[in-house]
């Protein structure tokens, strides 16, 4: 029902989850794949290859393509792909390892690809998945960074934060060292039950020879669904969203000033992951770290945020295209890929 020519993949790779997609020039999924996590520094480069191969000819299959016969294009926004040697190494490998997957490729971090999915050009990708990140792109394509260090510095506000965060809290007040700002029963048997625990010793093991930061993490979904009446959870990701107004106001910096105005309708915020599925309890805190009271001028006067719900391996297709041989266009609904979680002038 289509031409070969006219398919084109993409793939959004995760640390926990992955997705492919094969596209049609008019922005229509053909076909879907889904697998593990492909972010390189935890599984290495063969086996982030090797999933993004499945997923893709899994994609194929369902599109009615022979997984014999190559995409047009392939776009790749993958979790841990910032240094320009990796990307070399990755892109080597398909070639090398996957000849019939496509015949071009274009490889971009997953930040690149969600701004595709959700809006024309510029604006900032604020991610709080298993990790946290955030990213300014500039008309110009100028970009700049907060966050993205991994949790032993970083992911602040991401899922494994916030479930670090509750973890923490109890034994601090356990402890006799830190305060709970609130009654810590509900949390601690909480984190008793997540992580199979019937004594404080119980949690080393998950701290050190069997750390899996995607099964840590999953404590927040737990914290989310359950808790979300908890004074004490409530206070964690006000926190967390605290640090997700710092993440903006670090990178609106740096941001045209064409960007940020109300008149331009404000800075576009485009955030990705499931941590924003609970934006009610993150709001208050977001707003105080992007709006501190020492700041006698809002860095973002004005700001619309909206949530992605299609996965950003559309837009990385798109990239694809872009980048590819023929330097060509997606048309893409971007209405359709996202919802509006939140619009704020200061």
């Amino acid at each position: 029902h289509f031409e070969l020519k006219m398919a084109y993949g993409g793939v959004e790779g995760g640390a926990t989850r992955s997705i492919a997609v094969v596209l049609n020039e008019d922005g229509v999924i053909l076909g879907r794949g889904e697998g593990e996590g492909t972010n390189h520094w935890l599984i290495g480069i063969e086996e982030c290859c090797k999933r993004v191969s499945d997923m893709l000819n899994e994609a194929k299959k369902n599109a009615g393509i022979d997984v014999s016969q190559s995409l047009k294009t392939v776009g790749l926004s993958l979790s841990g792909a910032e240094k320009s040697d990796v990307k070399e190494k990755i892109i080597g490998t398909l070639k090398t390892s996957y000849p019939h997957l496509g015949d071009s490729y274009h490889l971009c971090t997953d930040t690149f690809g969600a701004l595709a999915t959700a809006c024309d050009a510029a604006g900032v990708v604020l991610i709080a998945g298993t990790g946290s990140n955030c990213l300014l792109i500039n008309p110009d394509q100028s970009t700049h960074n907060c966050g993205g260090w991994g949790h032993s510095i970083g992911d602040e506000a991401s899922a494994w934060w916030i479930a670090n965060q509750a973890v923490r809290t109890v034994y601090q007040h356990v402890d006799g060292l830190l305060e709970a700002p609130g009654d810590i029963t509900w949390l601690k048997e909480k984190v008793y039950s997540y992580f199979d625990m019937t004594d404080p010793f119980g949690i080393l093991p998950h701290l050190y020879e069997n750390f899996d930061k995607p099964k840590f993490a999953g404590l927040c979904k737990v914290l989310a669904t359950e808790g979300s009446e908890d004074p004490v959870v409530r206070h964690i990701f006000k926190q967390a969203g605290w640090y997700l107004g710092r993440h903006v106001r670090a990178v609106g910096r740096h941001a045209d000033k064409s960007m940020v105005t109300a008149e331009s309708g404000g800075l576009n915020i485009v955030c990705v992951g499931s941590v924003f599925k609970s934006w009610p309890l993150l709001k208050e805190g977001f707003l105080d770290g992007l709006y501190p009271a020492e700041d006698s001028q809002p860095v973002v006067p004005a700001l619309r945020l909206v949530y992605l719900t299609s996965t950003s391996a559309i837009g990385a297709a798109r990239l694809g295209v872009q980048n590819g041989p023929e330097k060509k266009e997606i048309r893409m609904k971007f209405d359709d890929y996202v919802s509006l979680l939140c619009e704020h002038k200061q």
